[in-house]
């Protein structure tokens, strides 16, 4: 079994195949994050650990760059220092560096400490209802899988349950599924989505088969309209309960 730990927000450190991944990185203290158009962003609690304390990353998996909730000031410092970041394909002609695009469903083999491999492939996602990546940007996920190991799958910023039915039928059955939930209802869209509520994130589970639920981004950030209670509550109403790892 992967070891993940979950930071606050979306950073989560993903141990797997003798690899250390690190996804969505952000460290910054509490504060505010204008939008423009008078729009806010604006983190509720630090993060109880600093990027030292993290220690070596091997690879960063980036939903997206450009959300401060996603990727904020730290997080980017962070990024020139870690061997290798995927993201998206735009992402990475923003960021540069050691930033490598990936399109959905598109793959790329990474050397093990034991000599095998594993392989990270983008998974579609969609950051809101359909029309919305014309408004917030490219989102995508990330499948980790080796021949000798239980898969992964990163939601990052994904809204969608058909897609996640799509990465089902692809990968499925998932052995761990690190969700980001939190049900966020800020910007253009009147209300609507931008990442899974509980509900969602149990149906999601359903749908990948997953033995373990880890859920990230529900916290932190005050544009969260539930939290730990609520995915609690509807794991245990969809009989899921047993599969939830706060982590």
């Amino acid at each position: 079994m992967s070891n993940i730990r979950v930071f606050g927000g979306p950073t989560a450190l993903i141990e797997f195949g003798g690899l250390r991944f690190l996804t969505d990185p952000t460290f910054d203290e509490p504060g505010d994050y204008p939008r423009g158009g008078g729009r806010v962003l604006t983190k509720t609690a630090p993060s109880p650990v600093t990027p030292a304390a993290v220690g070596p990353v091997d690879a960063v998996l980036l939903s997206h760059d450009e959300h401060p909730d996603n990727l904020d000031t730290s997080g980017r410092a962070l990024l020139p220092t870690v061997p290798l970041v995927l993201t998206t394909t735009s992402g990475a002609e923003r960021l540069g560096g050691t930033a490598r695009g990936l399109a959905p469903w598109e793959s790329v083999e990474l050397a093990r400490p034991d000599g095998g491999s594993v392989t990270v492939t983008a998974a579609p996602a969609l950051h809101g209802p359909e029309g919305a990546e014309a408004v917030l940007g490219q989102v995508i996920g990330f499948v980790l899988t080796a021949p000798d190991l239980p898969s992964v799958y990163v939601s990052g910023d994904n809204a969608s349950l058909a897609l996640v039915e799509e990465i089902a039928e692809r990968f499925g059955p998932i052995d761990t599924a690190v969700l980001f939930a939190g049900a966020a209802r800020p910007g253009p869209f009147d209300g609507a989505l931008l990442t899974l509520d509980s509900a969602q994130a149990a149906e999601a589970a359903v749908l990948l088969g997953a033995r373990r639920v880890v859920p990230a981004h529900f916290d932190s950030w005050a544009h969260f309209t539930e939290g730990r209670p609520a995915l609690e509550a509807a794991f245990a109403a969809a009989g899921l309960g047993d599969r939830l790892q706060f982590a």
